[in-house]
């Protein structure tokens, strides 16, 4: 019986060595395993990114019903019975939304009126007024914010705290405080100059209104 003769690659010219033999399959072995990893690293990949959309579908549900605003107006008739100080319910355009408005007793039991409103703008102004509190009270409530200067509004002597340049004063970034009668009112929040104007004016207007 004839033995089968070496295969004659045609690169070479001639048949190939048993090391080229070698040297060629353990090539096309090592392509193989880096097509397979490949394959599966973009498998993986297309996985990952099916699942981060699911997440996305079932965490962001368009068209769910916007917070309806809340009245502050009726919500400070039915808190008036908790004092006798009128409440301070600041009188504002239809592109102000409040979404608070509540009675708060702290733990020294000094009852306060809160709202809160988003402004045209979309920031956060509120009118804290509390009543027959006690400097205490009123340190805490704003946080120890300093004192930087005086606003007069609508007849109103204000302290200021402007605290806009601090890293991080939440909604105390801009704070004024002032006591009328039985009540120490703070007015504060995050909105621009002439939005803190215009709702420090409405709240002086209701104060000022007492006489």
């Amino acid at each position: 019986m004839s033995r089968k003769q070496p295969r004659i690659v045609a690169e070479l010219g001639r048949p190939e060595t048993p090391e080229e033999t070698a040297a060629r399959k353990a090539a096309a072995s090592r392509r193989h395993r880096e097509s397979r990893s490949l394959t599966n690293l973009i498998a993986a990949v297309v996985v990952c990114l099916a699942l981060v959309l699911v997440m996305v579908l079932v965490v962001v549900r368009p068209g769910m019903p916007e917070r309806e605003p809340v009245d502050v107006a009726a919500a400070a008739a039915g808190a008036q019975a908790v004092t006798d100080e009128p409440l301070v319910v600041p009188r504002l355009g239809e592109d102000w939304a409040a979404n608070v408005a509540e009675i708060r007793t702290g733990s020294d039991d000094v009852v306060s009126w809160y709202a809160g409103y988003v402004t045209p703008g979309d920031q956060f102004l509120f009118v804290r007024q509390a009543i027959d509190a006690n400097p205490t009270w009123l340190v805490t409530a704003i946080e120890g914010a300093v004192p930087t200067g005086e606003r007069t509004i609508d007849g109103l002597t204000w302290i200021e705290h402007d605290q806009r340049a601090a890293e991080d004063p939440g909604n105390l970034a801009y704070v004024l405080t002032t006591e009328h009668g039985a009540s120490t009112v703070i007015v504060g929040g995050t909105a621009d100059d002439a939005e803190l104007q215009a709702f420090a004016e409405a709240v002086s207007a209701q104060l000022a209104a007492r006489g």
